[in-house]
């Protein structure tokens, strides 16, 4: 029905608009009575073979929202109603931002991938945190942190701990955005030394709280293998939890999508299906150089089970998902969790 129906039509309006148009929609029909259990009747699906324990959390299934659905986390206990085993919210800065000049999404259906240079918008930790506090699930959330845009660098660390303090009552794990292309300069705190600060600062901050959260890192499918090696470094100096592989990409190699609109549509990170192979490229060289107790979740061009159980068996334990869902709908979460092996 999603791809016959629904898909068509929201593809008539704009890439972001519809996105709103989804959300609105969402917020309208969970006030219904009933809506919430036709929901989960129908896209609930949990098997007691999916849970999972790691970082000292329990997830009752590996498939996550990726952080940027839902920046504001104004739909947490909507998206937990279709069965999500982990929401991430964010990229959320210390003070609200509109992010980049509009247009800044973009559907390349040929490849089934999307261009974004969104450029970390929300409405800022406070309101996040004003959401947060009202959510009735018991889903697990992660928080996606980021620095404004117009923080220097040399200032980033004050950001990601002002989100850090905000949040920390109200969410289970922590990931560090340096690795979006779409805010200037930010992937330049992927670099050893100012990631290493930045890193130790936080588990600093972490370790001081009575029962500290699991702190993870997001990176770039672009970096290099001698790259990799210094995130590797990094993660084992810094003792964080876990990497999050991969943010976007850069690149536009080996697409469908004609040269002539990618050089209309412009800068931005690309994800869905080209990231694919980058993404479980960069898992598998992590996993065999991190200790097993180091977490990986597996991000990019995940659409069908078999895509989660390459990341899996690539050495991710546990997955999340994105575009995705803008081109297979919210029914791929419960496929995927039936079609999963034990």
């Amino acid at each position: 029905m999603y791809k016959l129906i629904i898909q068509p039509l929201l593809f008539l309006l704009s890439a972001e608009t519809a996105h709103r148009f989804v959300f609105g929609l969402l917020k309208i029909a969970f006030k219904i009575p009933g809506v919430r259990g036709l929901t989960e009747q129908l896209f609930y699906y949990e098997n007691p073979r999916l849970a999972k324990t790691l970082m000292g959390l329990q997830f009752k299934n590996p498939i996550g929202l990726a952080a940027g659905f839902d920046k504001n986390a104004e739909l947490i206990d909507e998206f937990a109603a279709f069965g999500f085993g982990f929401i991430e919210i964010g990229t959320v800065t210390p003070q609200p931002q509109a992010g980049n000049d509009k247009p800044r999404l973009f559907r390349l259906k040929p490849d089934q991938a999307l261009v974004n240079r969104m450029g970390f918008n929300n409405e800022g930790v406070e309101a996040v945190v004003e959401r947060l506090k009202k959510r009735r699930s018991k889903v697990i959330i992660g928080g996606n942190i980021g620095k404004n845009k117009i923080t220097p660098n040399e200032q980033a660390l004050n950001d990601y701990l002002i989100c850090f303090r905000e949040l920390f009552a109200y969410v289970d794990y922590f990931v560090v955005n340096v690795s979006s292309p779409n805010t200037p300069n930010l992937r330049a705190l992927q670099e050893k030394e100012p990631l290493q600060m930045l890193l130790q600062a936080l588990q600093t901050e972490n370790r001081a709280k009575a029962s500290p959260k699991p702190i993870l890192l997001k990176i770039a499918p672009d970096l290099t293998n001698e790259q990799l090696n210094d995130v590797i470094e990094v993660v084992q100096n810094t003792q964080i939890a876990g990497v999050i592989a991969t943010n976007t990409t850069v690149s536009r190699d080996d697409l469908y999508t004609n040269a002539k609109q990618l050089e209309k549509i412009g800068m931005g990170g690309l994800s869905g299906k080209p990231l694919q192979k980058r993404a479980t490229e960069v898992i598998k060289y992590l996993r065999q150089h991190l200790d097993s107790q180091i977490v990986i979740i597996g991000v990019g061009g995940i659409f069908t089970a078999q895509d989660a159980q390459e990341k899996l068996q690539a050495g991710a334990d546990l997955v999340q998902v994105y575009t995705g869902l803008v081109y297979e709908g919210a029914g791929m979460v419960q496929k995927i969790k039936k079609q999963l092996p034990g």
